[in-house]
């Protein structure tokens, strides 16, 4: 597609926003339909919003999709908003209209196109919904739009369960959402058997070994489940399920057709099954995601990790032009998402605050979809729980020098604070020895570095990641 001036602008709006699919979905069906759209996503900070919604009506946008923290916070925000959107209190797509943005929800109609896909129908029927947040509200109120006979909604805090029974059954003005504990799911009727949509994020990393229910016994009693995750593509809860001889289905293809319906409000276009099945085939290929294996597995990522000075920054640069894979470095994005420097960090909340930074960052990176290359910082793979990490991540690549090679290309650095000491030369030893097993431990391949140049690191690199392919 040519960028013109004729070029409508979508996109979408979150924090973070890093680790979307969505561009794939729209770029791919803008391509396909022969409409001159592109959609770009926007990182919008905490206390921006307001300025992000009416940025985008300045510069025309045609619309926009709102995912996490900004789902309801979008609304006083809007012109108008579409009535199950009001239902459910969440907006996920403005669609522009003359005087303001429009909010709808196309989360629970992606979903319910997603089971008509997959050949499910939910009228009539008995649907359990595991789960009480902000998803399984939207679920309950989807499945009471479409007429399910009963609704159960199962949850470790009853009281949070009874609240959204309270609001969707006044909603539609009959008593069709039960309240359970989940704990009590045995006190079902005997001899019933239910539809069953997991609604909460167990089953996404860390929890890929854990189900919200684990006794098989409760898995005699569904006859289909859907779980709302999508990384990985076989969780737990549906193994289960398979393992009793149901059906079962994953979150992608609610996620593909959410977006689906947000393009066809955007351009009036309607988009066929036939489409649908080419862009779901063309954002696995693209997301590296495959059948019953995620990203994740795939082990997509490069993570350069070694000492302070082995030169992680400028080979994971000179790796991104030679592998064409953008490169982020792992102490800048703590830098940016703390609003400090890490010597900051370091004297104002100290190294174990750093640590927890580092750690949640990896379990982030662990998430996203997407291939990059990674220059991590020296201290993370100190901690057990981060060598896992990087080991889920992606492929590990150890630069690996000498303490005298390290002093030599610091000397003068003052931004390092594990080195404001009397003998930095001792402690880069000290600290080296120490480091040691945890770099090898967790590392993938191991390139000894002192007598090479930048290029000649990521040549090696490139030509290792080639045989191991």
């Amino acid at each position: 597609m040519v960028i013109d001036g004729r070029t409508r602008t979508c996109g979408l709006i979150g924090n973070p926003v890093e680790h979307t699919m969505s561009p794939a979905i729209h770029n791919f069906l803008a391509e396909k339909t022969g409409v001159n759209l592109a959609y770009l996503p926007f990182h919008v900070e905490d206390g921006n919003l307001e300025k992000a919604v009416a940025g985008a009506w300045g510069l025309n946008f045609l619309g926009l999709n709102v995912t996490v923290p900004y789902k309801s916070d979008v609304i006083p925000y809007l012109e108008e908003v579409d009535e199950l959107a009001a239902r459910i209190g969440a907006v996920n797509t403005l669609v522009r209209t003359d005087k303001g943005f429009k909010g709808y929800n196309t989360d629970m109609p992606g979903l319910y196109r997603a089971m008509i896909s997959d050949g499910i129908s939910v009228t009539g029927e008995k649907v359990l919904i595991l789960g009480a947040g902000g998803v399984a509200r939207a679920v309950a109120v989807m499945l009471a739009e479409k007429k399910a006979g009963e609704i159960r909604i199962l949850n470790r805090t009853l009281s949070k369960a009874e609240e959204i029974a309270k609001e969707v059954n006044a909603m539609f003005g009959r008593e069709l959402v039960i309240p359970m504990e989940l704990g009590k799911w045995a006190e079902l009727p005997q001899g019933e058997v239910y539809g069953v949509i997991q609604a909460t994020k167990v089953g996404m990393f860390p929890k890929t070994e854990e189900a919200v229910i684990e006794e098989e016994a409760f898995y005699k009693k569904v006859k289909w489940g859907y779980d709302l995750v999508y990384n990985p593509m076989e969780t737990k809860f549906m193994r289960l399920v398979k393992g009793a001889g149901a059906e079962a289905f994953n979150g992608f293809k609610m996620l593909l057709y959410q977006g689906i319906i947000a393009f066809e409000l955007w351009t009036g276009k309607e988009i066929c099954e036939e489409l649908a099945a080419e862009v779901y085939a063309s954002v696995l290929r693209e997301t590296g995601t495959g059948k019953g294996e995620s990203a994740l597995e795939r082990k997509k990522n490069l993570l350069l990790i070694g000492f302070m000075g082995a030169g992680k920054t400028t080979v994971g640069l000179k790796l991104s032009w030679k592998l064409r894979l953008p490169v982020e470095d792992t102490d800048k994005l703590i830098e940016k998402k703390a609003g400090m420097t890490i010597s900051d960090i370091f004297r104002e909340q100290g190294e174990v605050a750093f640590r927890d930074m580092e750690t949640a960052l990896l379990r982030e990176i662990s998430q996203r979809p997407y291939q990059r290359i990674f220059s991590v910082g020296g201290g993370t793979p100190v901690r057990e729980e981060n060598r896992e990490l990087l080991k889920q991540c992606g492929t590990v690549v150890y630069l690996r020098l000498k303490p005298e090679t390290v002093w030599n290309r610091l000397k003068g650095d003052d931004s390092r604070p594990l080195l404001r000491c009397e003998d930095p030369l001792g402690k880069i030893r000290e600290l080296m020895e120490a480091r040691r097993v945890a770099y090898e431990g967790c590392a993938d391949v191991i390139l000894d570095v002192d007598d090479l140049s930048v290029q000649e690191c990521a040549d090696k690199i490139a030509e290792i990641l080639e045989e191991k392919a």
